[in-house]
């Protein structure tokens, strides 16, 4: 049985609630379960599980570093919150010289094997020939769009071609729009009922068209390989990673 203690962020929340599930299923130890209006004690844990919002992922991951300057031994930070500011992405970053810090758009290993066939279609397939859709649904309840998993994959096939996602990206189209831009990354979003997690890229060219899609079932598969992330994490030094490196991809 692993000795790493955990706490879980977001602890009430959906994610949060199966996270605790795996968590003891597999007889591991939870020292906090934290969600809002609860104290951040991080002084009994060795690995933060934290789906919450990037507001209370950038105090936690700041309460990790105290806690880790404290004990001479660093603390890890699996973050699943998406839709961080730009500012708030540089905070976070800065923090990685004190925190283990993984972040992850999807913790799913189906979604990180997608993201490479993304890119490897997108690198041999013409960008004046095939345009580039991703189409992503989730539930009514997530707050941000599109999802951290679309951006994901919107890099992947970005990369692919050798460009910038930000200056390529078309978020929405609506109203008179005009033909579309060549080599423009598309995207569109579905809210609705209880929807887990669908994404699709679409490759279009004049006579064919090739999708690429993942659907998540149940957020236990998430759970699970957030868990994972936090167990690598803790053998890792400070820095930054993600699920390509748990994954050792």
């Amino acid at each position: 049985m692993s000795s790493v203690r955990f706490a879980v962020t977001g602890a009430k929340g959906r994610m949060g609630q199966a996270v605790i599930r795996v968590l003891k299923e597999r007889g591991l130890e939870i020292v906090a379960e934290i969600d809002k209006g609860d104290a951040l004690d991080l002084t009994q844990a060795d690995a933060i599980i934290d789906f919450s919002t990037p507001a209370a992922s950038l105090s936690i991951a700041q309460a990790a570093a105290t806690e880790g300057q404290k004990r001479g031994k660093p603390l890890t930070h699996v973050i699943g919150s998406t839709g961080f500011m730009p500012q708030e992405d540089e905070a976070l970053n800065a923090l990685t010289t004190q925190v283990v810090i993984i972040r992850s758009g999807n913790y799913s290993l189906g979604v990180n094997i997608l993201m490479g066939l993304v890119k490897q279609a997108a690198e041999k397939l013409s960008l004046s020939d095939w345009d580039i859709e991703v189409l992503e649904a989730h539930h009514k309840r997530k707050v941000d769009a599109p999802s951290g998993t679309a951006l994901m994959l919107g890099e992947a096939a970005a990369a692919g071609r050798g460009q910038n996602l930000p200056d390529v990206r078309v978020a929405a189209r609506d109203g008179l729009t005009g033909q579309r831009e060549t080599g423009t990354i598309g995207f569109s979003v579905i809210r609705g009922g209880g929807i887990v997690g669908e994404h699709s890229v679409l490759f279009a060219s004049e006579d064919e068209v090739i999708t690429l899609s993942h659907s998540a079932r149940d957020r236990t598969l998430f759970a699970r390989g957030a868990v994972e992330a936090a167990l690598y994490g803790v053998k890792q030094p400070v820095g930054l990673y993600d699920m390509q490196d748990v994954l050792g991809f």
